[in-house]
């Protein structure tokens, strides 16, 4: 398994150097646990993607400490773009920019475009000032699985091809940031999360612009993502426990994901109960998923929230989690 240390100084300290070398290490974000490596070694990019699983093509997102160090990484920086740095940075907020001739298109899947965040996490915060340079760092578990909300869950995803997690305690947003194009005038969500769309036009001051179908390609964005070990399936409310009966009839074990109390008294069922607050939901929504896996679930059966605000994240990611997947 791999080296887990209490995120102290002396560790963040370890940890930059590790970095220096081109090696790999996991922190806690305040979205989820991040994967990262040197933004500037191509070396420990291609190792960052290897050990994920990632393909060459999908981009990954590069962190700052601060906004003034967008210049640095990107070719300009639109006057939208900066009222959303002032407004949401640090946070979990992503801006997609035309990138720099310095971000290696290994970093952004050959796109002329790159994903930028000032994380808000202080653990994130110290490491990025330690290292004083620029972090890739996508989600640190294998593609299209499930994120890590805890660093033990880091252990379990990526075993000793990581080679130092920072514990930093469960992650207080619990799903990723929120993705805005800002490189083609009017800004756009590209990806749900805890920074609303209703936030994000409160700050600009007028409306969001439509997702194009031309968009620059971004994490989380395939039709299968953030996908536990069973298989998901959505229905409504007054689905959810003759589904969940008809499945175990066919002998599979059923995980049902539920903000109410469900009377299911069938062994091979199993009721996770989630709470009822959107925030608190987005928090654990990971370690619901991969309490399934615990269970050893062949099927997680749940409903969507109101897609509102958060619920619109929630909803995101449990699509993807029931997206069709590669055979």
């Amino acid at each position: 398994m791999a080296r887990i240390l209490p995120a102290d100084a002396d560790a963040i300290r370890q940890a930059a150097t590790i970095l220096r070398r081109g090696g790999l290490v996991a922190f806690p974000t305040e979205t989820v646990y991040g994967l990262g490596a040197d933004a500037t070694n191509e070396s420990a990019v291609r190792a960052m993607f290897a050990v994920k699983g990632r393909p060459a093509n999908h981009p990954v997102i590069v962190h700052l400490a601060d906004a003034a160090q967008l210049d640095a990484v990107v070719a300009d920086v639109p006057a939208l773009a900066r009222r959303l740095a002032t407004a949401f940075w640090p946070g979990p907020m992503t801006l997609v920019l035309h990138r720099s001739e310095r971000v290696s298109p290994l970093i952004t899947g050959s796109l002329d475009t790159v994903g930028i965040r000032v994380p808000g996490h202080p653990v994130a915060q110290a490491l990025l000032r330690e290292f004083a340079g620029p972090l890739a760092a996508p989600s640190a578990n294998r593609f299209g699985r499930v994120s890590c909300t805890r660093a033990e869950h880091v252990a379990e995803e990526l075993q000793d091809r990581v080679n130092l997690i920072l514990d930093g305690g469960e992650c207080q947003v619990g799903l990723e940031s929120t993705i805005v194009d800002v490189s083609r005038g009017q800004p756009a969500i590209l990806r749900p999360g805890a920074v609303t769309a209703e936030q994000i036009e409160a700050a600009l001051g007028g409306p969001l612009a439509g997702q194009s179908p031309t968009a620059p390609r971004v994490s989380g964005s395939l039709p299968s993502h953030y996908a536990p070990h069973a298989m998901v399936e959505i229905v409504t409310a007054d689905q959810l426990e003759p589904r969940a009966y008809h499945l175990a009839g066919e002998g599979k074990r059923v995980a049902v994901i539920s903000r109410r109390w469900l009377p299911i008294h069938d062994p091979r069922v199993f009721v996770i109960t989630a709470p009822g607050d959107d925030e608190e939901l987005a928090r654990s929504l990971y370690a619901l998923l991969r309490r399934a896996d615990e269970l050893k679930c062949d099927v997680v059966v749940t409903t969507l929230p109101v897609e509102q605000g958060l619920g619109a994240a929630i909803a995101d990611r449990l699509r993807r989690a029931a997206g069709p997947r590669a055979v």
